[in-house]
Formats: structure tokens, C-alpha cells, sequence
């Protein structure tokens, strides 16, 4: 399956390890060297709309995914 940038933004992370919905991806890390994706950021969640900040981010290293489908992305933890 070839993904883009803006398909992983629409897809929805889950951690099958507990069930829980982290979130959507909002950027990823990249290896400009070997040309490969090393891990999806999730951004945290706004605090009191974006006053007080925001929770920490989730960033997911690449190994910890395990399954990219069309509309979910499945990690565990």
C-alpha cells in the first residue's frame, strides 16, 4: 500500500495493547539519509482550548506499529 503524508493525517491511531484511541497522526520523523519514516508524532490534546498549553505529544517509533489500514493505524506499546 503507498500512503502520503496527507492520507496518515486522516487515520486513527490505536494502542492494541489497551484499546485506548491516542489520536490522529500530525507529523511524522524522517531519515533524510536513508529515506524512511522513523516514527508518527500525535500531537497532545489542547488544554482549556489551547490557553493552558498542550498535553505531550506521543511520538511512536516505527517498529511499535503494527498494522497500517485504510482507515486506522494499530501500535502497541
Amino acid at each position: 500500500m503507498i500512503c502520503n503524508l496527507s492520507d496518515l493525517r486522516n487515520k486513527e491511531v490505536i494502542n492494541i495493547t489497551d484499546g485506548t484511541k491516542i489520536g490522529f497522526v500530525d507529523d511524522i520523523e524522517m531519515d533524510t539519509e536513508k529515506c524512511c519514516i522513523v516514527a508518527l508524532i500525535v500531537y497532545g490534546r489542547e488544554r482549556l482550548f489551547g490557553f493552558f498549553g498542550r498535553e505531550e505529544d506521543t511520538i511512536i517509533p516505527f517498529s511499535k506499529i503494527s498494522l497500517i489500514g485504510s482507515d486506522t493505524i494499530l501500535v502497541f506499546s
